[in-house]
């Protein structure tokens, strides 16, 4: 409460207040923390700088209108862009934590944030563009799943029981990341922040990690890593995967190796997490279903979620189509982009460009993304169908698929696979698996066996820069 009083104070002599700017480019630390809570305690409109964005992303990020931006040790030689040549820079422990008699007691920490003020603009990654900033008001913060032990529900708190010891790491600036970090601390846990560099899965060793966040990469890294090394993963209790699509096999890898630690989960910057599969779901899916391992759960307490058909009107149960999602914690819109707003947010709902259905057990299960197409002679695929086939082959242990122009067919899609290791998949079996299951049509132009994916700095697949080394002749074939 001290940090946040010197931040909260720091910030008010600076300016700062309700419907006020502030962008913040800060680590992963108990002094970030404060400035983001300080912040939030006096009404400002916060946005927060992930890692790794472009010269490019950063000028369309950081404007005029931004105002104060925040920086720490950490990114203190941030370059600010000519886009940026009226913001007021401020130091995290020079000018904010310096202590100061004047600054705020605990019992003057009130709440200053107007309910329909935009609280908050997290950006989303980029993987399918540029990042755009999803805008969420104090009404919908104060309504997040995780930061109301109030709202919680026995599931909820079941989730919550297991964060004794939460690895925060990564970025702040994640929306997934902060609300496991409200599930954490109102759940009278504690957020162990180690000195990098990280080690994983030797972290939860070393740390007696009881709960963690991993993206479907780093997942990948820790279980090949499990199979030469021997770590003790004991501790782990609520070990969650999400991001970007898990194949069948590693998720039962997942489980055989850790236990009934793994959970699996969907959801979006646009939204905040959706779906969760507990380990006690998992274990009553039918064994011998083919796509029973396929689903992301069954979706939180508090969102309600709907497939539709693309007029967006709802089919019925099993019926295959666009995912919208409906819960009090979404977004308000992206900021500054009215046109995307209205594509959308709809009547209340949050169309999320995913496909999939909804079973008659309630469990949701994806099929692919609806901009993840690519136009074959003029006939749409989805990248994600190819995928899935591919990784269901016993030599596959991760497949992608993207699309680049093709003189002769408009588009044409080019496969990835990362075999299992020892063995070395037969590329003209592939092909015959994807025209058996999906047609001739979508078997891919190219497929290239490759050692690892690289991933974005948000530590998601880069199919872009899979496409990129295999057009510039650097990638392996």
């Amino acid at each position: 409460m001290e940090l946040i009083g010197r931040c909260a104070h720091g910030l008010r002599a600076a300016g700062l207040g309700p419907g006020r700017p502030l962008t913040l480019a800060t680590a992963v630390t108990p002094e970030a923390f404060a400035l983001r809570i300080a912040a939030h305690l006096l009404g400002c409109r916060v946005t927060g700088l992930p890692p790794g964005l472009t010269p490019h992303q950063l000028s369309r990020v950081l404007t005029d209108e931004t105002g104060t931006i925040v920086t720490d040790e950490s990114t203190g030689g941030l370059q600010l862009p000519p886009s940026a040549k009226e913001t007021t820079h401020i130091r995290l422990e020079s000018d904010l934590l310096v202590p100061s008699a004047e600054a705020a007691t605990p019992g003057q920490l009130t709440a200053q944030g107007r309910p329909d003020d935009i609280a908050l603009i997290n950006l989303t990654s980029g993987s399918t563009g540029r990042p755009k900033g999803c805008a969420q008001t104090y009404r919908s913060l104060t309504r997040n799943w995780a930061w109301q032990p109030a709202r919680w529900t026995a599931r909820t708190a079941e989730l919550a029981a297991g964060y004794a010891r939460y690895l925060l790491f990564g970025t702040l600036t994640s929306a997934v990341i902060f609300e496991h970090l409200g599930l954490s601390l109102l759940g009278g846990g504690t957020a162990v922040i180690p000195a990098p560099p990280l080690e994983f899965p030797q972290v939860f060793e070393r740390h007696r990690i009881t709960a963690c966040l991993l993206t479907v990469p780093r997942l990948h890294h820790v279980l090949d890593t499990l199979r030469t090394e021997h770590v003790d993963t004991s501790s782990l209790r609520a070990l969650l995967v999400a991001g970007s699509p898990l194949a069948p096999h590693r998720l039962a890898a997942a489980v055989e190796r850790l236990g009934p630690a793994v959970h699996h989960a969907y959801g979006q910057t646009e939204t905040g997490m959706l779906t969760l599969l507990t380990p006690g779901e998992l274990a009553r899916l039918p064994r011998e279903e083919a796509l029973a391992r396929t689903t992301v759960g069954r979706p939180l307490d508090t969102v309600e979620l709907s497939v539709r058909d693309p007029e967006g009107r709802p089919l019925p149960t099993g019926a295959t189509g666009e995912i919208w999602a409906r819960t009090d914690s979404a977004m308000a819109g992206y900021w500054q982009d009215e046109e995307q707003t209205r594509e959308v947010l709809r009547d209340g709902w949050v169309r999320t460009r995913d496909l999939g259905h909804l079973g008659d057990d309630g469990l949701l299960r994806l099929t692919g993304r609806i901009r993840d197409v690519i136009i074959v002679n003029a006939v749409l695929h989805y990248a994600g169908a190819i995928e899935q086939c591919l990784a269901g082959h016993p030599d596959v242990d991760q497949a992608y698929v993207a699309g680049a122009p093709d003189e002769r067919t408009g588009e044409a899609a080019h496969a990835f696979v990362v075999p299992v290791a020892g063995r070395a998949p037969d590329l003209a079996a592939l092909r015959a698996r994807v025209a058996a299951e999906l047609g001739e049509a979508s078997v891919p132009a190219t497929l290239t066996v490759i050692r690892e994916a690289p991933t974005t700095p948000g530590g998601k697949p880069d199919k872009r820069a899979l496409l990129a080394s295999f057009l510039t002749g650097e990638g392996e074939h």
